[in-house]
């Protein structure tokens, strides 16, 4: 992904937050400020694509994205990163574009291309001057239809995600507690591979494999076309019957997957040791629902005001007060099948992980014990709309928006209804999401060490099994 342009207060934004400073006494009393809303059709085609168009004319541009129900939950056994690694195949040559013509279609115009894949789906984006609409939905169609999936293009592309895995987890201190976050979190449920792959699974791949995979998911009955910005809603759907109607739908069925996580029944605890980690981290897992259940947005509330900025009680406590920790996060990993809430702290100088996880475990029960304040709530609620308001400023932002609740959430007019959820979440709302979820028998605790400390604990075990226990 590509860096976000700078974060500035615009005009809705502004608007926004006048209306919230004016209406004190009103939200007070349980009242919503109205949420802009976005217009969109919905239309399926024969073939089972579904496309979702909104018309936006505040500047001459389109955002154009192919969101594939395919991510790496769908990996197959044994070959994690494939949604992955297609991700970067698809940039590669079709039987109509040589390799990276995607940039040149994009980018020689003044505009942008990116994807993204994650445990759930992989999304294709594509901004550009509205008048090169329809030469985009040519090159999409094309590469959904035509893409080269042979040796060489495949052997590339692996060499790329492996090379990704070495920068990503294997270089940074922390990269594979992260890792093993999502790896360890699920014990059934293919979310225990994470969307990188590994480097083994990869190597072991064939290209009959890859093309397997190619074959069963990137097909337009999987596909959800997005369209966002300054376009003719008649010459769009002309187009989208030119190029994307007509592909045929395959005949086979969908693989879908079926594999439930079961409940967590006792806590369970990991240690791990890496050889570039400066100083000891901790992460605490806990199982959620999925992203469409109504407590998704209680759980987005509680981690804002847990951890999100320097006024958060995380950070007040651990790494202000008490002085235990570099950095405290917390995130709501919400996902279409199951979903995992995790902290992520980073021990200070001289600190024992024993001394932070009870640190950070007493500001969980003080959450479960008491309601946050008006404020805190206030403040985290206006912090998510704000930042859903920002991202909804530009056509890209929108289709995201859009494709999200079209695709992971089951229904395109969450869009419009999902932020006044938000809005009504209560103290009580996120105390009791804060009692169900942050369970002693619902916790992973991953210990992250570095590697001279496994050559401490080895010692120190070998002279108490030697001579007794030390004193």
């Amino acid at each position: 992904m590509k860096l976000r342009k700078p974060v500035v207060c615009s005009m809705l934004v502004l608007l926004f937050l006048v209306s919230l400073a004016s209406s004190g006494d009103a939200q007070a009393q349980g009242a919503k400020v109205s949420m802009p809303r976005i217009k969109f059709e919905d239309r399926t085609l024969r073939n089972g694509m579904r496309v979702l168009s909104a018309v936006d004319r505040s500047s001459p541009t389109v955002a154009i994205q192919v969101w594939y129900h395919v991510g790496s939950k769908d990996d197959p056994a044994g070959r994690s990163g494939f949604a992955h690694l297609f991700e970067h195949i698809m940039f590669k040559a079709t039987k109509n574009m040589k390799s990276e013509m995607m940039d040149r279609l994009t980018e020689d115009v003044g505009g942008f291309n990116n994807a993204f894949t994650n445990p759930d789906v992989t999304v294709y984006f594509e901004v550009v001057p509205s008048n090169y609409l329809e030469t985009l939905l040519w090159a999409e169609a094309d590469r959904l239809t035509g893409l080269t999936v042979d040796e060489p293009n495949f052997k590339s592309e692996r060499s790329v995600v492996q090379e990704e895995f070495r920068q990503s987890y294997l270089a940074p201190p922390y990269g594979m507690l992260e890792y093993l976050i999502e790896q360890q979190s699920f014990t059934n449920h293919p979310y225990k591979r994470p969307t990188i792959g590994s480097i083994e699974d990869l190597e072991a791949a064939s290209l009959d494999d890859v093309r397997a995979f190619h074959k069963s998911y990137y097909r337009p009955d999987n596909a959800t076309l997005v369209i966002a910005g300054d376009f003719d809603p008649k010459q769009l759907n002309l187009w989208v019957d030119k190029y994307l109607a007509i592909i045929p739908k395959p005949a086979i069925a969908l693989p879908r997957v079926a594999i439930k996580e079961p409940d967590r029944t006792a806590e369970r605890r990991i240690t791990h040791y890496a050889a570039n980690v400066p100083l000891p981290a901790i992460a605490l897992t806990y199982l959620t629902p999925p992203e469409r259940s109504s407590d998704a947005e209680p759980l987005r509330v509680a981690a804002t005001i847990l951890a999100e900025g320097e006024s958060s009680r995380l950070y007040r406590s651990l790494v202000y007060d008490q002085q235990v920790a570099q950095s405290a996060d917390a995130t709501p990993d919400l996902r279409e099948d199951a979903g995992v809430f995790y902290f992520n702290v980073i021990l200070a100088s001289g600190k024992k992980p024993e001394e932070v996880e009870r640190s950070l475990l007493a500001e969980i029960k003080k959450m479960q014990d008491a309601a946050v304040s008006a404020a805190e709530l206030d403040k985290a609620k206006n912090q998510l709309v704000t930042n859903e308001l920002r991202q909804r400023e530009t056509s890209n932002g929108k289709a995201l928006a859009l494709g999200s609740a079209a695709v992971l959430l089951g229904d395109p007019n969450r869009v419009n209804t999902d932020l006044g959820k938000l809005q009504s979440v209560t103290a009580a709302d996120v105390q009791r999401v804060m009692k169900k979820y942050f369970t002693d028998a619902n916790r992973l605790v991953i210990v992250y060490l570095p590697e001279p400390a496994k050559t401490a604990s080895h010692s120190s075990n070998s002279l108490n099994q030697a001579g007794g226990q030390a004193k």
